[in-house]
C-alpha cells in the first residue's frame, strides 16, 4: 500500500511540476490555469489519505505565495485549493507552521492587507475550518489566531465578522487550557460590533462574548455585562434570546459564577417579562435548572428550609407558579445588592430602562416573599417613585410590586412606615404628595381581612387627618384617598363598621374639595360601599348614625370658618347629602346658622351658606322640615348681611317667594333666598322666620 502511495505521489508531483513553475509567470491568466490544473491533478483525483497528505505538504509552499496574487480570482483559487486540501488530509496540523503566519499576515496586520472582502471571508472561513479540524493543536499558535480574531470581528463586511465569532467560539472551546491568556483581549473588539445593525451580527457576538467569557480569566465580567443589559432592550427577539441563553450558560456553567450572581441574575429574570413568550419560558426553563442546580450544591446548609418551607403563603398569587427554593433563596441572598441597583435604575432617563426595572421588581419580591420586610424602606422609596413615573406604563407593574407587599409583608412592619410616609409627604415625595397613598392603597389590596383587622383604627385615623384629606385638592390626590377608601372597605367588609366614621370624614372632604364629577361620582360609590358595610339600605341612614359626630367635627373651628375654609364646603356637603336626617337634627344645625349668619361674618360664606338653605327649602319636607317642626325649631330671628351691588340693571333688593309648611300648623316661611349677583358693595337685608 505504502509502495503504491509513493508511485501515486511521485506521478501526482510530477504531472504538477510544470503548473507550480506557471504559479510565478507574469501573465494572469497563466497563473489561474496553473491554479486549476494543481486542482484537476490534485484534490479531484481519488488519492488515498495518505498520499494527497504528501501532496499538501509538497505543495503548500509553492501555493501561499498565491494568497498575496494581485489578481482577485487567483487569491481566491488558491484559498479554495488550500482549503480543499485542509479538509482532506488526515492531518492538517502538519500545515499550521506555514499556513499560520500566513494567515496572521493577510488578515490579522493592523492595516487591512486583503482588500476584497470576500476574500477576507473566505480567509476568515478557511481558518474556521482549520481550527475545527486541529483542535487542540491549534495551542501553539493562540497568539496568531487571537490577533487575527481582534482585526476580523470588527472588519467592515458583517460575514467576516459573523464567521470571525464562530471562529473565536470554536478556538476558545478547543484550547480552553491557553485560551484564557488571550480572551481579555478580544473582549474590546466584541463589544464595539455588539451594536452592528445587523441582528444577526449581534447575536453571533453575543454568543461568541458567552464563550470567551466563560474561558477567560474573569476579569472581563465587568466589561460585557452593561452592554448585555442593553441588549435585552434590543427590537429583534432572537437577540434578546441570544442574551437570555448566555446569561443562563453563564450562571450555570461559569466558574466563578458565584462571584457574579448579584450581576447575572437580574438579567435572567428581566427576560421573565418579555413580549415574546418563547423568551419568557426560556428564561423561565434556565432559571429552574439554575435554582435546582444551586440548591443540590447547597443541600447542605438548606436541610432545615428544604422539610418546613415547601407550602406557598397564604395569598400568594395563583396565577403564579412559585419558584423552587434553590431560585428563592438565590434571590434572598442577593437582595441587598439587587435593590440599590433596581433603585437607581428606577430613576434612568429612558422610559424602557425604568419599565423594565419596574417588572424585574416584581420578579424579585415573588421570590424574595417575607424577606421584603428587610428592604422596606428603599422599595417603598423605589415604589414611590415608579407609582409616579412619567410613563404610564411604569405604574402597573409598580403598583403590582406593593400588592404583593401586601401579600408577603406583615402589616405591622409597612403601616409603620407608610402611614409616617401618608402624613408627610414632601419628605418622601415631594413633587407626588399622593405617592404613599398610591402605594397604600396597593399594599392594603394585597393584605388579608384577619392580618389587616387589627390595624384598620389607625388607618382610618390617619386618613381622617385634616392635613391628609383636607388640605390638598389635585385630582390625582383625591383619586387616591377614594381608592385607599375602596380598597379598606372591600378587603375588611363588616369590620369597617368600627371605622366608619373617620372613613365618613374622608369621603365627605373629598367631595368638599373635588372639581370633577367623576371624583364626586367615585366618593359616592364609597359612601353607598359604607352604608352596605354597616348594613342600612340609604345614604341618609348613614348620616343619620354619624350626624353629632360629624357636626361636632366641623363646629369646633365655626368662630374662624370663612368663605374659603373647607368646614364651610363640608357643611354643605352634609346637608345637600343626608337628606331627611337634617330635620332630624335641627337643634344642632340651628345654633351652626345663627353663628354662621351674623352680620359680622364673612359675606362670602353667608351667601354660600344661604344658597345651600335655599336648595334645602325647596324641597323642606324631605329636608329641614322632615319632622314637621322646622318653625317651631327656628323661631327665632336671624339677621345677617348680603353684599348686593346697586347698579341700575341690577336692583339691591331679593326675590321674595312663600312657601306654605304645615297647614295644620298654620306656619309660614316669609323669605326665602333664591338667587342674587354679589360684588364687593354690602347692604343689609334680614330674614325673618316667625310663627303665624
Amino acid at each position: 500500500m505504502a509502495t503504491g502511495d509513493d508511485g501515486a505521489v511521485a506521478e501526482v508531483l510530477k504531472a504538477v511540476a510544470r503548473h507550480v513553475n506557471c504559479l510565478n509567470e507574469g501573465s494572469r491568466a497563466s497563473r489561474k490555469r496553473a491554479l486549476e490544473a494543481v486542482r484537476r491533478e490534485t484534490v479531484d483525483k481519488s488519492l488515498s489519505g495518505a498520499a494527497l497528505q504528501r501532496v499538501f505538504s509538497s505543495l503548500l509552499r509553492a501555493l501561499l505565495p498565491c494568497l498575496a496574487d494581485p489578481m482577485d480570482s487567483c487569491r481566491e483559487a488558491a484559498v479554495q485549493l488550500i482549503g480543499d486540501f485542509v479538509r482532506r488530509v488526515p492531518r492538517p496540523e502538519d500545515s499550521l507552521a506555514d499556513l499560520m503566519p500566513c494567515l496572521a499576515q493577510r488578515l490579522g496586520s493592523q492595516e487591512a492587507v486583503e482588500p476584497a472582502e470576500e476574500l477576507r471571508l473566505a480567509l476568515t472561513e478557511l481558518l474556521s475550518l482549520t481550527v475545527g479540524l486541529c483542535g487542540k493543536r491549534m495551542a501553539p499558535y493562540l497568539d496568531e489566531v487571537v490577533r487575527i480574531l481582534q482585526r476580523t470581528v470588527v472588519d467592515p463586511f458583517p460575514d467576516v465578522k459573523r464567521e470571525s465569532c464562530k471562529c473565536a467560539i470554536e478556538f476558545a472551546q478547543s484550547v480552553p487550557e491557553h485560551f484564557h491568556m488571550q480572551a481579555e483581549s478580544l473582549v474590546k473588539p466584541l463589544m464595539q460590533t455588539i451594536t452592528h445593525q445587523h441582528s444577526r451580527v449581534r447575536v453571533a457576538v453575543i454568543q461568541a462574548t458567552g464563550v470567551v467569557v466563560q474561558h477567560g480569566n474573569g476579569r472581563t465580567m465587568d466589561d460585557v455585562l452593561s452592554h448585555l443589559a442593553q441588549r435585552l432592550f434590543d427590537d429583534s427577539p432572537q437577540v434578546r434570546k441570544a442574551v437570555t441563553v448566555v446569561v443562563g450558560d453563564w450562571l450555570l456553567h461559569l466558574k466563578d459564577r458565584y462571584s457574579y450572581f448579584h450581576k447575572l441574575i437580574p438579567l435572567l429574570l428581566s427576560s421573565f417579562s418579555d413580549e415574546i413568550p418563547e423568551i419568557r419560558s426560556l428564561a423561565a426553563d434556565l432559571w429552574k435548572q439554575v435554582g435546582a442546580q444551586w440548591e443540590k450544591e447547597n443541600e447542605d446548609d438548606l436541610k432545615d428550609k428544604l422539610d418546613f418551607l415547601l407550602t406557598a403563603p397564604p395569598l400568594y398569587p395563583p396565577e403564579v407558579e412559585r419558584p423552587g427554593l434553590g431560585c428563592r433563596e438565590l434571590v434572598v441572598r442577593n437582595l441587598s445588592r439587587l435593590m440599590p441597583a433596581v433603585s437607581r435604575d428606577m430613576g434612568d432617563w429612558q422610559a424602557g430602562t425604568r419599565l423594565k426595572m419596574a417588572q424585574l421588581l416584581t420578579v424579585l419580591l415573588l421570590h424574595a416573599e417575607d424577606h421584603g420586610t428587610q428592604h422596606l424602606q428603599p422599595l417603598l422609596s423605589t415604589l414611590y417613585h415608579g407609582c409616579t413615573d412619567s410613563v404610564r406604563e411604569v405604574h402597573a407593574p409598580c403598583l403590582e410590586s406593593a400588592k404583593l407587599l401586601g401579600v408577603f409583608v406583615s402589616p405591622e412592619a409597612f403601616l409603620k412606615l407608610l402611614l409616617e410616609h401618608v402624613e408627610n409627604p414632601s419628605t418622601h415625595s415631594a413633587s407626588s404628595p399622593w405617592a404613599p397613598l398610591m402605594v397604600l392603597g396597593a399594599v392594603l389590596g394585597g393584605c388579608s381581612r384577619d392580618r389587616l383587622q387589627p390595624h384598620l383604627q389607625p388607618i382610618a385615623d390617619t386618613l381622617a387627618l385634616p392635613h391628609v384629606c383636607q388640605e390638598r385638592q389635585q385630582a390625582e390626590y383625591l383619586q387616591q384617598l377614594l381608592s385607599c377608601v375602596d380598597v379598606l372597605v372591600g378587603v375588611c367588609h363588616h369590620d369597617c363598621g368600627t371605622v366608619s366614621l373617620q372613613l365618613l370624614k374622608v369621603l365627605i372632604s373629598v367631595e368638599s374639595l373635588a372639581n370633577g364629577q367623576p371624583i364626586r361620582d367615585k366618593a359616592d360609590e364609597c359612601v353607598r360601599a359604607l352604608c352596605a358595610v354597616q348594613g342600612v339600605c340609604e345614604v341618609s341612614d348613614l348620616y343619620r348614625l354619624h350626624m353629632p359626630d360629624l357636626l361636632q367635627w366641623l363646629t369646633h373651628t365655626l368662630p374662624s370658618w370663612t368663605s374659603y375654609s373647607i368646614q364651610n364646603t363640608q357643611l354643605q356637603v352634609i346637608l345637600l347629602r343626608s337628606g331627611p336626617v337634617v330635620g332630624e337634627f335641627l337643634p344642632l344645625l340651628v345654633p351652626v346658622f345663627q353663628n354662621s349668619l351674623q352680620p359680622d361674618r364673612d359675606p362670602k360664606m353667608k351667601l354660600q351658606l344661604l344658597s345651600t338653605l335655599s336648595e334645602l327649602l325647596m324641597d323642606a319636607e324631605h329636608t329641614l322640615d322632615s319632622q314637621r317642626c322646622f318653625l317651631l325649631r327656628t323661631s327665632c330671628l336671624l339677621s345677617f348681611s348680603l353684599p348686593l351691588k346697586r347698579t341700575p340693571k341690577c336692583p339691591a333688593y331679593l326675590p321674595v317667594s312663600h312657601l306654605q309648611c304645615s297647614s295644620d300648623k298654620q306656619l309660614r316661611i316669609f323669605s326665602q333666598i333664591r338667587s342674587t349677583k354679589f360684588t364687593q358693595s354690602f347692604s343689609s337685608v334680614s330674614m325673618t322666620v316667625v310663627m303665624k
